[in-house]
């Protein structure tokens, strides 16, 4: 009975948004011994869902996926179900990746050219409390983590019931960045962007940028450029 514990199966969910890239990666787990796919997701939102019903031991998450994003997915199944761990696996190894998915709870960051051996690997490590990470993945954590921080903005206090993530997001609009720029800054998701400006608009009836470039102004969150210094 110990002996039939010990090789029981990892219970695995796969997200993937792409019908033949999820399809694939079930069929090619299924051939695999220590994985049982207990289920597929199209998207964050059934992920979540599937989480909530199968209680997987692993999620296989995509990140770029409609309704609700991987990393998104990643947060609430691990405030939710922390019972569930999360192995990233997408197409994509760039900094806008990664670590927002690293932050939300993610164990494990594989890109989809990784083979069947090596995503059973990250499986078997996230659940013995390691982290599922490929070598280059590991390699750029290391780099990143040696690089240094940005100063941190601190507001004395933020106007209209913002929180300081939405200011410093204010902030970043009045110097002109994109929401993919903001997102690289922050290291963060583009969709978290996206959501940290529509609540801000919300609490201060801000109707487009340019209008919050002009309430950061007025509030003192950000300094007018010094006119005729060299």
């Amino acid at each position: 009975m110990t002996e039939a514990a010990e090789t029981k199966p990892a219970r695995v969910v796969v997200a993937d948004d792409q019908t033949v890239v999820r399809e694939g990666i079930v069929m090619l787990l299924g051939l695999l011994p220590g994985v049982e796919v207990v289920g597929a997701a199209g998207d964050g939102e059934e992920a979540v869902a599937l989480v909530a019903e199968l209680a997987p031991d692993v999620v296989l998450m995509d990140l770029r996926m409609p309704r609700c994003d991987g990393v998104e997915a990643t947060r609430r199944i691990r405030a939710e179900y922390p019972g569930t761990q999360v192995v990233v696996l997408t197409t994509f190894a760039d900094d806008e990746s990664l670590f927002p998915a690293l932050k939300a709870g993610a164990r494990g960051y594989l890109t989809k050219d990784a083979g069947g051996d090596e995503i059973v690997r990250a499986v078997q490590s996230v659940l013995s409390g390691d982290a599922g990470l490929s070598p280059s993945i590991q390699r750029r954590l290391l780099e990143r983590l040696s690089e240094p921080e940005p100063p941190q903005r601190a507001p004395a206090e933020a106007p209209d019931g913002l929180t300081a993530r939405e200011v410093e997001v204010l902030a970043l609009i009045a110097e002109g960045l994109t929401n993919q720029e903001i997102a690289r800054a922050l290291h963060v998701s583009t969709a978290t962007v996206k959501t940290h400006i529509n609540n801000l608009f919300a609490k201060t009836g801000i109707k487009d940028r340019a209008q919050a470039v002009r309430y950061a102004y007025a509030k003192g969150l950000v300094r007018p450029p010094m006119r005729g210094v060299t």
